[in-house]
C-alpha cells in the first residue's frame, strides 16, 4: 500500500454521467487530498489526513508543492504507427490546393502507405514507442492506435505486430485497431467489394489467431467505402466477435447510420453530421468521438459536439494524430479549442478525454479517480483545475502515474 499526497485539489470525476450534458457544478473535488494505491489500482481517494489515519502502515510518497490531480487521459483515436510525414500536403492545402488534387499528384493517404510499407516492423515499433511516449508526457496514459497504412494482409499484420510490440515497451497502454478498410489500395486489382472480401478471408483469421486486435475500423466515405459496400465486411467482423468502430460523416453522411446499425462502439469524426445523424447517434449506445485536430488540420467545421451532448449523446474527444490531417497530437490543446468553439463545459471536456473516451474503447476501469480503477493520474503545477483548459495545453503535467507507477516527473 502506498499513499501519495498531499494534493492541493483532486478532481475525481466520480458519479458523472456517460451520456448527456454535465454542469461544472457536478464536478467532485477534494482539497488537501491523497490517493491510496495497491497493486496498480486505486484503493481509496480521500483527504490526506483521513488516508493517513486509515492506513497508518502504508508507504508514504509525500509531495512538496501545490498540485491538481486529474485522471490519466485516454486518446481513443490515433494513427501514430506510420512512416514519413506529409508536410508537403499541409503546405499545399494552405496554398489553396484541394485534397483531391493533392492525392492525384501523389500525396494523401497513399503517400503515407508508400512510406509506411518501406519501414520494417522494428522501425515501425520504434516510431510507435516514440509517439506513444510523447503522448504519455502530455498525460495520455491509454492510447488507441490504428493500422490502415499497410493496406495488404502482410503490411497490415506488420503494422499491428509493431503496435503490439510497442505496447510492451512503453508505460502507456496501447489499444490496437485494424483499419485495413481505410481505402482500397491502388495496387489491388479488383473492386472495393473484392478487396474487403480479401481482408475477411485472409486477414481476419490471422488477427484472431495471433490476438493482434479485438477491434475493426472502416472508413465510410465517397473516397473510401460506401454503406452498401462495407455491410458484408462489418457483418463478418461481428461474426468474428470483433468490436466495431467507424470513421463516420467526415465529409458526407451515412457512416453514422451504419455505425448505429452495426452497434459500433464508436462513430468518429462526425464533422458533416446534421440533425438527423445527431439524433440517431445520441439515442444509441454508440459513443460519438469528436476529432478537433482534423478540423484544425483541414480547416473545416468541428463536429457538432454541443448538439450531440444536448441531445443526450455520449461525446468523447480524441486527437486523431496522423501524418496527414492531424499532425499536432496534443489532446488537451485540441479539446480546449473544441470547447471554445462548441461551448463545452470544463466537466464535459474532462469527461470526453477520460472515462467517456475509455468507454469508446470498451474500457471501464479507468478515467475516474475512484476505488477499483487503474491508478492512472496526472499532477499539474496548479491549485485550480480550471487552469488546465484555460492554458489550452501549454501547462504541462509535473508528474504522471500509470498503473500505480511514477512514469514521468
Amino acid at each position: 500500500m502506498e499513499l501519495i499526497g498531499p494534493i492541493s485539489q483532486l478532481v475525481s470525476l466520480q458519479d458523472l454521467a456517460l451520456k448527456g450534458p454535465i454542469n461544472d457544478s457536478a464536478l467532485h473535488t477534494i482539497s488537501n487530498a491523497g490517493i491510496a494505491i495497491e497493486d496498480g489500482t486505486i484503493k481509496a481517494v480521500d483527504t490526506w489526513d483521513a488516508l493517513l489515519a486509515a492506513y497508518p502502515k502504508a508507504m508514504i510518497t509525500e509531495l512538496n508543492g501545490a498540485y491538481v490531480a486529474v485522471p490519466g487521459y485516454v486518446d481513443c483515436h490515433t494513427h501514430i504507427c506510420f512512416g514519413g510525414n506529409r508536410a508537403r500536403d499541409f503546405a499545399l492545402r494552405n496554398a489553396g490546393v484541394s485534397y483531391l488534387e493533392i492525392a492525384k499528384s501523389g500525396g494523401g493517404i497513399w503517400d503515407t502507405v508508400t512510406q509506411t510499407r518501406k519501414c520494417t516492423e522494428q522501425e515501425l515499433t520504434q516510431i510507435v514507442i516514440k509517439n506513444a511516449n510523447k503522448l504519455l508526457q502530455l498525460g495520455v496514459t491509454t492510447i488507441e492506435v490504428k493500422s490502415g497504412y499497410g493496406l495488404s494482409v502482410e503490411e497490415e499484420i506488420k503494422m499491428l505486430r509493431a503496435i503490439n510490440r510497442g505496447n510492451s515497451e512503453t508505460a502507456a497502454d496501447l489499444v490496437a485497431t485494424c483499419l485495413a478498410a481505410h481505402l482500397k489500395p491502388k495496387d489491388f486489382n479488383g473492386s472495393n467489394e473484392a478487396y474487403l472480401d480479401y481482408l475477411v478471408t485472409n486477414l481476419f483469421p490471422v488477427l484472431q489467431s495471433e490476438n493482434l486486435t479485438k477491434r475493426i475500423d472502416a472508413f465510410i466515405e465517397t473516397s473510401a467505402f460506401s454503406a452498401s459496400e462495407i455491410a458484408p465486411y462489418l457483418q463478418a467482423a461481428k461474426a468474428f466477435n470483433f468490436d466495431i468502430t467507424i470513421h463516420a460523416d467526415q465529409f458526407t453522411t451515412s457512416g453514422s447510420e451504419v455505425a448505429v446499425q452495426y452497434e459500433a462502439i464508436s462513430a468518429d469524426h462526425l464533422e458533416a453530421s446534421g440533425d438527423k445523424e445527431i439524433e440517431i447517434i445520441a439515442q444509441s449506445k454508440t459513443i460519438a468521438v469528436a476529432l478537433p485536430g482534423a478540423s484544425v488540420g483541414l480547416g473545416c467545421a468541428f463536429a457538432p459536439a454541443r448538439k450531440i451532448i444536448d441531445k443526450g449523446g455520449a461525446l468523447a474527444i480524441a486527437s486523431d494524430w496522423n501524418p496527414g490531417s492531424a499532425p499536432m497530437g496534443d489532446l488537451v490543446c485540441q479539446a480546449s479549442i473544441l470547447a471554445t468553439f462548441e461551448k463545452l463545459t470544463t466537466a464535459e471536456v474532462f469527461a470526453g478525454i477520460t472515462f467517456r473516451a475509455a468507454a469508446a474503447l470498451n474500457l471501464f476501469d479507468r478515467g475516474r479517480l475512484i476505488a477499483g480503477n487503474k491508478a492512472d493520474f496526472i499532477l499539474y503545477p496548479s491549485t485550480d483545475y480550471r487552469e488546465i483548459l484555460y492554458y489550452q495545453g501549454s501547462m504541462r503535467p509535473s508528474k504522471i502515474w500509470k498503473s500505480g507507477k511514477l512514469v514521468s516527473a
